[in-house]
């Protein structure tokens, strides 16, 4: 099996890992955020590693380009999800800080990766 190239991405590896682990945190949100920040930020945090590896199988690096961007763009929305989940106290300042920087590392990540997108 030669697999798919995003597939050897460290960032899309990255966002995958970052996904099943705030999906984790999403789901111990109170049931009444299950269809506003749960669900926000699961489907933001999806969308990075879906929008890597959708933009990985174009044949344009502009338009890989483009969908980096998109990736990007979801990664700014979930820290901003982290941030709403630490101030409604779903989510304790060493969780919040855990993710957070993973989450920063992730961007320096996918922007430097983008950068060198030709």
């Amino acid at each position: 099996m030669s697999g798919f190239k995003f597939e050897n991405l460290l960032i899309w590896q990255k966002a995958m890992d970052l996904g099943e682990e705030l999906n984790t945190i999403a789901c111990s949100f109170p049931t009444e955020e299950k269809f506003n920040l749960s669900s926000q930020l699961s489907r933001a945090v999806d969308s990075i590693a879906l929008n890597i590896s959708e933009g990985a199988i174009l044949q344009s690096e502009l338009e890989f380009k483009r969908f980096m961007g998109y990736a990007i763009r979801s990664l700014a929305e979930v820290v901003t999800c982290l941030h709403k989940a630490k101030r409604r106290n779903y989510i304790t300042i060493v969780d919040f800080e855990k993710h957070y920087d993973v989450c920063f590392n992730l961007m320096n990540m996918m922007i430097g990766f983008r950068n060198k997108i030709k």
